[in-house]
């Protein structure tokens, strides 16, 4: 992660995937340790993209995640 995350917004796309993999059966634990990495590791591909620390919008975290995620299917 880095300060990107601290943004409007942020916090709840983080919820967000803490409850989506909830949802899917994941156990609490883990759910959060899963939810904090692909956190940090969408802000991390958003900057290695040249977007951001600075102005990285809660939509493009959760577009960065999602990427990520389809990547490693």
């Amino acid at each position: 992660g880095n300060a990107g995350l601290a943004s409007a917004g942020s916090g709840d796309v983080l919820a967000g995937f803490a409850g989506a993999f909830l949802a899917q059966g994941v156990d609490a634990k883990s759910a959060l340790r899963l939810a904090v990495c692909l956190h940090g590791a969408a802000a991390d591909r958003l900057v290695a993209r040249g977007v951001g620390p600075i102005g990285v919008g809660a939509s493009e975290l959760a577009d960065a995640a999602r990427d990520l995620l389809n990547r490693t299917v």
